[in-house]
């Protein structure tokens, strides 16, 4: 199993998240992309000012590790005009993963209609500039009944809108890593929330993030079925330390 080519190296903290200088948090994000490009990730998940950059150190070193970036992140609730704006900014820039936060406040408030739209208006901007799209459910948020019910909904919008060639570049992602729980509570990546969302996104592969921070918490994850891990802690789990991150 070789975990590197599962994992979307994280850093999307701002300055102001990290209590760190803007010269601060670019170092933080130039090594992320220089670890990517050492041990050979899957894709390096930053915030949409540092695609440039990361496009820029990965063609230099003739690196295959593809960019990602989030769209109306962490909340969601940004409405359709913004996730498309950011969205299509990110894919002017050249970004090849695009990971929306779906408006889970509006899906828990009922206003299906709106969340379908953006789903639908998302995905479908994404797929058109061959990109791979991501919704992010925010599980920690929702319910066992709300995990499936949005899970579903993200399903069927894809298979009765797309291609079934389509699928594999849709997913359905945990968390944001940014959610606050109670308790210090888990934020996204349980085994339960996990077999909830894999039982009703296929034939939509599932990405794992939130607080996936060992090698075995992968592997466990991977053994599941889920075909992307988001995290922060990407050398903890290609070299078997724990990682002291959420996401």
């Amino acid at each position: 199993m070789k975990l590197n080519t599962y994992l979307d190296a994280t850093y999307l903290k701002t300055p102001e998240d990290s209590g760190l200088s803007e010269n601060e948090t670019t170092q933080n994000v130039i090594e992320l992309i220089e670890d990517a490009i050492v041990d050979n990730y899957k894709l390096v998940m930053i915030r949409n000012n540092y695609i440039t950059l990361a496009k820029e150190m990965l063609s230099k070193a003739n690196s295959k590790v593809q960019v990602g970036t989030v769209i109306d992140f962490p909340f969601g609730n940004g409405g359709l005009e913004l996730k498309l704006k950011e969205a299509q900014n990110a894919i002017d820039l050249g970004a090849d993963d695009l990971d929306f936060v779906v408006d889970y406040h509006a899906f828990k408030n009922g206003e299906i209609d709106k969340v379908s739209e953006e789903i639908l208006e998302g995905t479908k901007l994404g797929l058109s500039n061959h990109k791979v799209v991501k919704w992010i459910i925010e599980a920690a948020a929702l319910s066992d009944k709300e995990i499936i019910q949005l899970t579903t909904l993200i399903k069927r919008i894809v298979i009765s809108n797309f291609k079934e060639k389509d699928y594999e570049n849709v997913f359905v992602k945990s968390s944001t890593g940014f959610f606050k729980t109670p308790n210090g509570e888990p934020n996204g990546a349980t085994i339960h929330s996990i077999i909830l969302m894999l039982e009703n996104a296929t034939p939509l592969p599932v990405k794992a993030a939130g607080g996936v921070r060992t090698t075995q918490e992968a592997i466990d994850m991977i053994k599941l079925g889920v075909k992307r891990i988001g995290t922060s802690s990407q050398k903890a789990i290609l070299f078997g330390q724990t990682g002291n991150s959420n996401y």
